[in-house]
């Protein structure tokens, strides 16, 4: 393994990130730096923490020029305000320590504040598509001096409709400039950013071990609706904590009350929450202080939390994608998690479309919430793939195994053969660096070290 030093990055950015516990590269940081610095276009399909945001902070801190009062030199795209906050938190301190500076711009702050910033000069801009296109339209920013451009989690942008917004942005930029795409999935819509705004770009393709990757159980149970707030708070006591889906955002805030009134801590997080309370609720749950964390689909993306414990679909999600980009959020870095889907009987049409398009068996299950406290019972859970399209592997069986009293069971599931390939992430240690993520404390799903692959696809 190459370390920082070999390739090419100086003795003062090693320094900065050995102060923040980050030592060695990880894969696609050591496959994709070099080319970086050497000014190439990259294509990368990498979930989110495999390490891909030093993979380009790096490389942005050491080759953005100075820029001037309204014209910035280098722009990373991400489709939501957490994850543009945390970006940059792990750019930030590598770009001060090379006399740079970074500015952050999304919606729900005052757009005053944002001019004010761009008049005094920003070298970098981290900003999601709205408010930088809103910055651009009315004169504030004037992007033709960027030439190096970061879109980061590319499909996620195109899911939300950004993708007209980030093409009329990119092509206000220097047509010259270095372009760096990293994306979850390479699907048709990235496909067209690909062939549109990169030059010959360098290819590369994370893989994950299936093998040593976290257990992630999921479940499709039948669930009246009047029932599910009350099935929502067992399974949370059951899992330490959760993240809880719902359609819309007034079901959020419902949902949240609700929990509350049934001695759950709860907070909420969707469009209609404002920046400060939007920061705020991730910090009580990210600490432990909140044990569930009820959402739209505007977090199933973009946060970076470990260790929790269980995903539940209170609605159910509109297409496969969804439901593994929601699902994704337990069962990282090597832990174990589960998913639950509540399925009202209004749904079970919707539901049984969904179990097609995820490949696994159609099939209803009454509620057991004693399941999660004790292996399961043979052929009670699914076997869900990353979302692809693409068929995927046969269906296997759990073997039967004895259940365990829960208060054996607190140490953390040990023998679960049900897996979610896909939805594991990587190392936390590390991973886009300590700044990037966020770890919550569960004693239920202890931590467990996840190798990764990367290959070069051209």
């Amino acid at each position: 393994m190459q370390t920082f030093t070999e390739l090419g990055v100086p003795r003062n950015l090693v320094e900065s990130l050995a102060r923040r516990g980050v030592t060695s590269p990880f894969p696609i940081q050591e496959s994709t730096i070099a080319q970086a610095l050497a000014g190439r276009d990259l294509c990368g399909r990498a979930p989110t923490g495999s390490g891909k945001t030093l993979a380009f902070a790096i490389p942005l801190a050491m080759r953005t020029g100075k820029g001037k009062p309204r014209r910035p030199r280098a722009l990373v795209l991400v489709p939501t305000r957490e994850l543009a906050g945390q970006i940059t938190d792990v750019l930030r301190p590598l770009a001060e320590n090379a006399g740079r500076t970074v500015g952050t711009f999304y919606g729900g702050t005052p757009l005053n504040r944002d001019r004010r910033r761009l008049r005094g000069g920003v070298d970098i801009v981290v900003a999601c598509p709205g408010r930088l296109a809103d910055l651009a339209r009315q004169g504030e920013i004037d992007l033709r001096a960027v030439d190096f451009v970061v879109l980061d989690e590319a499909d996620r942008m195109a899911d939300m409709g950004f993708l007209p917004e980030v093409q009329w942005l990119l092509d206000q930029t220097a047509p010259d400039r270095q372009t760096l795409l990293f994306s979850a999935t390479l699907d048709h819509d990235v496909d067209v950013l690909t062939r549109k705004y990169q030059h010959d770009p360098v290819r590369y393709e994370l893989e994950e071990r299936a093998t040593e990757q976290g257990d992630v159980q999921h479940f499709f149970w039948r669930a009246e609706r009047s029932a599910r707030v009350l099935i929502t708070s067992d399974v949370v006591r059951a899992a330490a904590s959760a993240i809880v889906f719902t359609r819309t955002k007034h079901a959020a805030d419902r949902v949240t009350r609700q929990l509350r009134h049934k001695g759950v801590s709860a907070v909420a997080i969707h469009g209609n929450r404002s920046q400060n309370q939007r920061e705020r609720a991730l910090a009580d749950f990210s600490s432990g202080r909140a044990v569930t964390l009820v959402a739209t689909d505007v977090a199933a993306r973009g946060l970076h939390i470990d260790n929790v414990g269980a995903v539940i679909h209170f609605d159910p999600p509109a297409s496969g994608k969804d439901y593994v980009h929601r699902s994704g959020r337990t069962g990282r870095a090597g832990a174990d998690g589960l998913v639950v889907t509540l399925v009202t009987p209004d749904k079970q049409r919707d539901v049984s479309s969904l179990q097609r398009e995820l490949r696994v068996p159609q099939r209803l299950e009454p509620v057991d919430v004693e399941q999660l406290d004790a292996n399961a019972p043979s052929g009670s859970a699914a076997v869900v793939p990353a979302f692809s399209g693409a068929p995927t592997p046969e269906h296997r069986p759990r073997q039967p195994k004895s259940r365990g009293r829960r208060g054996q069971q607190r140490g953390g599931r040990k023998s679960r053969t049900s897996r979610a390939p896909g939805n594991s992430g990587t190392p936390g240690a590390g991973s886009d660096s300590s700044a990037m993520k966020t770890t919550r404390t569960s004693p239920r799903f202890p931590v467990t070290r996840q190798s990764t692959t990367l290959r070069t696809l051209s």
